[in-house]
């Protein structure tokens, strides 16, 4: 059995598919909190995601034919943003090197009890801090919610890799944070 997707706003995608502007800008502002937010955690930050996020609206409206239905919009058009992220990421940072290949001071720690609880702000700030590869993977896998085998395919990397990637930056995350509390 085949499960169907209704999509909610397809009067106004049909008047996307014709051009019509405002149609666009409604679309647009239904999509653009929750779209810059993927593009934010992936880009890292605010004028690169900024980027992103037109580039992806640009692309989505210019391609719109090809979007057939079987996914609801939004699926969709993340799917586009989570792309053009990625490929900004690349383009920004030609040289990103696979976890493996990066050199890290090593830093050690004695071992705590409990993790403290951290605030918002500084997960989001220590996030900013981690290497494009590592924010990468991490985004994908938290918060996107990609498991290691889709996000293999999605950069071209084994699945081990993904899996390495990703307790790394939750350690190189846990680390800063920390230096931050430490040394603020």
């Amino acid at each position: 059995m085949e499960a169907n997707t209704v999509n909610i706003h397809a009067d106004l995608i049909a008047r996307c598919r014709n051009d019509d502007r405002s149609a666009q800008f409604e679309i647009y502002k239904l999509y653009n909190k929750a779209m810059f937010n993927t593009a934010l955690r992936i880009a890292g930050g605010q004028d690169d995601a900024e980027d992103v996020l037109q580039e992806a609206f640009v692309s989505a409206f210019q391609n719109l034919n090809s979007y057939r239905e079987d996914a609801s919009f939004g699926a969709w058009l993340k799917r586009i943003v989570i792309n053009k992220a990625l490929n900004h990421v690349q383009r920004v940072k030609k040289d990103m090197m696979l976890a493996e290949e990066i050199k890290e001071e090593v830093h050690e720690f004695e071992p705590e009890k409990s993790e403290p609880n951290y605030s918002i702000d500084q997960v989001k700030h220590a996030m900013k801090e981690l290497p494009s590869g590592f924010r990468t993977v991490l985004t994908l896998y938290l918060f996107e919610g990609y498991d290691h085998k889709e996000i293999s395919e999605i950069l071209g990397i084994t699945e081990s890799t993904s899996k390495s990637q990703y307790k790394r930056a939750k350690d190189k995350l846990k680390m800063i944070i920390r230096q931050e509390v430490n040394y603020g």
